[in-house]
């Protein structure tokens, strides 16, 4: 009865307790206030940059075989965890469905099917590149007869900030490793779930292979506002390669106090000169524009002589139709071909990435040169022609990271080029330009013995 009393009691109160904070609330105790966000950001750079320093300086003293059985061992890794890696990779792709993203945008997600196969033979294939650190780039003998030497030397800690495709994390942490380099990889929120799963894999092999795991450090905060904040760490980092989008490569460009390699847009074209292979030419358009349209590789322009225009375009109309490709053309192009719409000035410099082709008729060679340099952005440009008079002229004038003659420009690429893979295609003009592999991750510094020379 007692127990009955206490409960009776202990009831009423809470109801009087309960009315009493319904008519007048309490004064609610001071939450713990938490931390800011920026604050949250600032920890975790501090924290990247902490870890790659004395992961920069263990993998740029490895010998050459300690860096290939890294790498053999993170592709063991990347294998045995192929399960795991291809769920978190369709969790990314059932998210851009859901968000809408283009098909081409999908497409480069994707590591279903052979693809996640594909990334790890490249991986291996790295491994199996000669080792580019300590080359003797030259050698000579200076004043006084001391003995100098110009040596290929890792570059250091490199921070790359890309966008959508996630086998960009795995080219990039093998070419830093097998080239001495640390490397820091922020991707974007589309693969969030794919690189995550293939960072962990990777990491999990270095420490297999007895590695400090840290040489290879993905950005867990997809806060936009942590770039700014890691780029502003030139006393930790010592190059930052920004691939992505044009909007991806200005914010780096205009926030980074640490010097920047871009690996800007593909505003790509094909010139079909008066002399050229029609039936070559449709060919490696076709292949240009519609094998991956949502690579930087593909073509956006196609230039047309007009000497064969009457008897090209409609050809080509025909063929782009076939392949569902959209074509806007301008007005001379769009009156001989069926279907085309009108281009607008700003077509002829956008980067689709999606199954649209802009086509311009150009009087001569002349002009084709002006157009490609006034619209193109430098990436990947081809003339089709037999004349090599031509051909020779367009090579030497057209001012791009790769120039092709008879040949596709989706050729543009570390794997076709030897290099096993790259962690870009650079638009620079200093250091690096096409095709980015572990020669280009390479600086260089004099070594230079003497024997008691004094100047």
């Amino acid at each position: 009865m007692k127990a009955a009393a206490r409960s009776t009691k202990s009831v009423a109160k809470a109801k009087a307790v309960k009315a009493k904070a319904v008519n007048k609330p309490a004064k609610a105790k001071p939450a713990v206030k938490p931390a800011s966000n920026d604050a949250k950001l600032r920890a975790h750079v501090a924290d990247l940059c902490a870890r790659a320093l004395p992961a920069k300086r263990q993998v740029a003293l490895l010998p050459d075989s300690a860096r290939r059985l890294a790498l053999m061992a993170a592709a063991d890794a990347l294998a045995a965890n192929a399960d795991a890696i291809r769920a978190a990779n369709a969790k990314d792709v059932a998210q851009a469905e859901k968000d809408g993203l283009s098909s081409a945008m999908i497409d480069r997600l994707r590591l279903d099917g052979k693809r996640l196969d594909h990334v790890i033979a490249d991986l291996r294939d790295v491994a199996t590149l000669a080792d580019p650190v300590g080359v003797v780039l030259e050698e000579r003998t200076i004043a006084q007869g001391i003995r100098a030497q110009k040596l290929a030397v890792p570059i250091g800690v490199v921070a790359i900030i890309f966008e959508s495709r996630p086998n960009v994390t795995i080219d990039a942490a093998s070419l830093c490793l097998r080239s001495g380099n640390a490397c820091i990889l922020r991707g974007g929120k589309e693969a969030v779930h794919s690189n995550r799963a293939l960072a962990t894999a990777f990491r999990a092999g270095l420490v297999h292979a007895g590695i400090n795991p840290d040489a290879v450090q993905l950005v867990q905060e997809q806060d936009r506002a942590l770039i700014p904040l890691l780029l502003s760490r030139d006393d930790a980092l010592d190059l930052v390669i920004p691939r992505g989008g044009e909007a991806l490569i200005q914010a780096v460009v205009a926030c980074s106090k640490v010097p920047v390699i871009k690996h800007d847009k593909g505003v790509c074209s094909i010139y079909v000169h008066r002399d050229g292979d029609q039936e070559m030419a449709l060919k490696l358009i076709l292949n240009a524009k519609v094998q991956r349209p949502g690579v930087c590789n593909s073509i956006e322009n196609v230039v047309v002589h007009r000497a064969i225009a009457a008897q090209f375009l409609p050809r080509l109309a025909s063929t782009l139709a076939g392949a569902k490709v959209e074509v806007r053309a301008d007005a001379e192009a769009k009156k001989l071909m069926p279907g085309a719409k009108a281009a607008s000035d700003a077509d002829w410099s956008t980067e689709y990435l999606a199954l649209i082709l802009a086509v311009k008729v150009v009087a001569d060679l002349d002009e084709a040169i002006a157009f490609t340099e006034k619209y193109g952005s430098h990436h990947s440009d081809s003339i089709i022609t037999h004349d090599t008079a031509a051909a020779e002229r367009y090579l030497a004038e057209i001012d791009s990271a790769c120039v092709y003659h008879n040949a596709s420009t989706r050729f543009t690429d570390g794997g076709q080029f030897g290099f096993g893979a790259e962690v870009g295609i650079s638009t620079n003009r200093v250091h690096a330009r096409g095709p980015m592999g572990i020669r280009e991750l390479c600086t260089y510094k004099w070594v230079c013995r003497g024997n008691g020379q004094a100047r």
